[in-house]
């Protein structure tokens, strides 16, 4: 009877863990979703805000199996999109993070990074890069604009936007990692 009682009290103390995960992760991804709209003073630079959407696919992909890594990027990618949907009518941000999911999660497969501010920074720096790179194909090919403001643009954007993401990429991985570890650690545990 009390092995029965352990049980069911550690598959309960399992489902609140994983509740409180959940919120956890709603809750932040709200937070990166709303820190999007506002120009903040401080974190704005040339009119750029940190792409913080992107930073949070990186801090998910990091210990996680490539197709984790790539459904975070295609619904925050979706978040992404339909925040921008006046100017867009394709679905730029779902590609992107989808693939910076795809590859955040080979990196850390592949065992080429170590988990450290300097290492995420230049994970999100890359990332971002490369995320920046697809939109403005996509700007292009969308027929919007022409290839020399493309291009003047782009550089621009792609660098701030870059260096912005990197700098803050800690403030949000920090939190959201100790986090994870510490839920992880409690499941593993049985919540002793």
């Amino acid at each position: 009877m009390k092995s029965m009682l352990r049980f069911r009290t550690a598959k309960s103390q399992r489902w609140v863990y994983r509740l409180l995960n959940g919120l956890a992760i709603a809750g932040s991804v709200l937070l990166c979703s709303l820190l999007l709209l506002p120009r903040l003073p401080g974190i704005e630079l040339l009119g750029i805000v940190p792409n913080w959407l992107l930073i949070w696919v990186v801090a998910w992909s990091m210990k996680r199996p490539v197709w984790q890594g790539m459904l975070a990027g295609a619904v925050l990618g979706t978040i992404r999109d339909s925040l921008s949907a006046p100017h867009s009518h394709y679905p730029i941000h779902l590609l992107s993070l989808t693939l910076v999911g795809f590859l955040t999660a080979r990196l850390q497969k592949q065992r080429y990074i170590q988990e450290d501010f300097i290492s995420v920074a230049l994970i999100v720096f890359a990332m971002n890069a490369i995320a920046e790179s697809i939109g403005a194909v996509c700007n292009f090919w969308q027929g919007f604009r022409e290839w020399e403001a493309v291009w003047r643009d782009y550089q621009r954007i792609v660098l701030t936007s870059s260096l912005l993401s990197s700098l803050w990429a800690p403030v949000l991985y920090y939190p959201l990692n100790r986090w994870w570890q510490y839920i992880h650690a409690l499941e593993q545990s049985g919540g002793k």
